[in-house]
């Protein structure tokens, strides 16, 4: 089997500042899913987060055609049972997870196609800005199969039950108007101006504390799914923590002193 460490060029990466960029690039498959695509994402992903000067990590595809236009089919369909659950299917789940308990925020720039496992990759990202020209769904059905990413379980908890069985009881594509309208996607933006606009936006995020930003999306992650007493101890606890990271003292610092705040990373003053 070919390994993620045989094929670095399936997924590209860049660090702009405190922002790292990921470009899925397998554009002859339109950046289809296969094992060492998936190995590839893995890959780079764990690098932009060992990287403790990225605070922000965004996604995209290479080109314009794809972010990730699903399961490779010709892949999939000599898979078995076994070898479905045991190897594809665990490696997604895993791949997916990490990305969507990440320390560190993600922004899912959907330039093109997302369906099928590309839109349950979206699902795992914190913010996602769509190209006005592309399009997302989950058409598994219409392959005698239904989401096994885990978009039969995400879509659901993200947008209201009946039009998640609608999306994929149908298997239909929506665009990117609709998929704002159900709250799926933040921003709907040009192509031409995507990647840019994400950059933007994950800057903003990066200016940010990075511990707050780990522990609100961590109390986020967590607490919605805790009855709300719970939740709110948890609330409690977590920003007790908080109060004792010395960003909390530069930012109220600069705000008494109107200057901007000069947070750090997790290991130390951010590198310039």
């Amino acid at each position: 089997m070919t390994t993620d460490a045989a094929r670095p060029d399936l997924v590209l990466t860049e660090r702009h500042g405190a922002v790292g960029l990921m470009r899925f690039n397998r554009p002859e498959r339109l950046n289809a899913l296969d094992l060492p695509m998936l190995h590839a994402i893995e890959q780079a992903y764990e690098a932009l987060h060992a990287d403790l000067g990225v605070r922000v990590i965004v996604m995209t595809g290479a080109d314009d055609r794809a972010f990730v236009a699903g399961g490779d089919i010709t892949d999939l369909v000599t898979r078995r049972a076994t070898t479905w659950y045991d190897d594809f299917g665990l490696t997604v789940h895993r791949v997916f997870r990490r990305i969507e308990v990440s320390d560190k925020p993600t922004i899912a720039a959907i330039n093109g196609w997302a369906l099928g496992g590309g839109m349950e990759l979206m699902l795992c990202t914190d913010l996602r800005l769509m190209a006005a020209e592309a399009k997302i769904g989950l058409p598994e059905i219409k392959l005698g199969l239904f989401p096994g990413g885990g978009g039969s379980q995400r879509l659901m908890r993200q947008i209201p039950l009946s039009q998640a069985k609608f999306m994929m009881y149908t298997g239909d594509p929506i665009d990117a108007a609709r998929a704002q309208a159900l709250g799926l996607v933040n921003e709907v933006v040009p192509r031409a101006g995507l990647r840019d606009a994400a950059m933007a936006l994950a800057q903003r995020l990066a200016a940010n504390s990075a511990q707050a930003l780990k522990l609100l999306k961590h109390a986020m992650l967590h607490g919605r799914e805790m009855p709300l007493d719970a939740a709110l101890a948890y609330e409690r606890s977590v920003v007790g923590v908080l109060f004792d990271h010395p960003d909390v003292k530069e930012g109220c610092g600069a705000f008494v002193e109107k200057r901007p705040a000069r947070f750090h990373t997790a290991g130390g003053p951010e590198s310039r």
